[in-house]
């Protein structure tokens, strides 16, 4: 079975920088598409970063010229390199597997990153 572990989150002050990791347990070679998304109070999950196997990252509008993911599947990881971090970057930060071969894509628990001086 096929698991999701994020890691990472802390208290950063503004203009700092984090890396996030998703641990994947079990076979990452079926994850055909990894990524990052994250869900702050009051507001709908929103993509990150996400991107097919061998394929570069395509990032939401909040990351975009900030943030960068990366996948390594020999180490069974995905990170998400955050720069530059905004108050409003303050949410729960979720990675995502999708597989051919589950019908459901997976989640991990999320990890909570907060902004603030």
């Amino acid at each position: 079975q096929v698991q999701l572990v994020e890691s990472g989150g802390d208290i950063v002050q503004p203009g700092g920088s984090l890396r996030l990791s998703c641990k994947v347990s079990g076979d990452i070679t079926i994850l055909d598409t990894m990524g990052w998304y994250r869900q702050a109070p009051g507001k709908q999950r929103e993509l990150v970063a996400t991107g097919h196997r061998h394929h570069p990252f395509i990032y939401g509008a909040p990351a975009k010229g900030r943030f960068s993911a990366s996948r390594d599947d020999g180490e069974s990881t995905i990170w998400l390199q955050m720069r530059s971090l905004k108050p409003e970057d303050t949410a729960i930060y979720y990675c995502k597997g999708e597989s051919r071969l589950i019908s459901a894509p997976l989640w991990g628990q999320g990890t909570q990153v907060t902004v603030s001086s």
